[in-house]
């Protein structure tokens, strides 16, 4: 990520496509911008980087099932289309962490809040989120927690 934040790095990144007629990926940055307009108009609010993180990384999971659901019907055209949505959409969010890296975030979380149990998951997850957006998969991340409370 730049100084410039997300929203203008997208608006650039949308001119760009567009004066290299790379109409694919002008239509997928439009989708982003239209999502992240659709939540300033809903919510009245100004958005800055972390809420559009969350708006992006809510946007790769609705992606990751939809290719799941095309897959499952013979659809792969549909497919891949949503695979580059995501392919475009990666390209902003900052880069993925590694295993070790989410491993040692949950183990940390789990030491913060004390918990002992599949009763203080909650817990546990509200320290992991914040540290984590756009950075991992949150069923990755569920996965973990429930393994190292189990």
């Amino acid at each position: 990520m730049s100084e410039q934040g997300l929203v203008q790095e997208l608006k650039d990144a949308v001119k760009a496509s567009m004066r290299a007629k790379d109409k694919p990926r002008t239509q997928a940055l439009r989708l982003i911008q239209a999502e992240l307009k659709r939540v300033e108009v809903d919510e009245r609010i100004e958005l800055d980087d972390a809420r559009v993180l969350v708006i992006m990384d809510k946007m790769m999971k609705q992606r990751r099932d939809s290719v799941t659901q095309y897959e499952e019907a013979g659809r792969t055209e549909l497919a891949d289309i949503e695979k580059y949505e995501m392919s475009v959409i990666q390209d902003f969010l900052p880069e993925a962490l590694s295993a070790e890296a989410l491993s040692a975030i949950v183990e940390q979380a789990v030491i913060d809040s004390g918990a002992s149990s599949m009763q203080d998951m909650g817990k546990v997850m509200a320290l992991v989120k914040p540290k984590t957006q756009g950075r991992a998969d949150m069923g990755q991340i569920s996965k973990l927690v429930k393994a190292k409370l189990a």
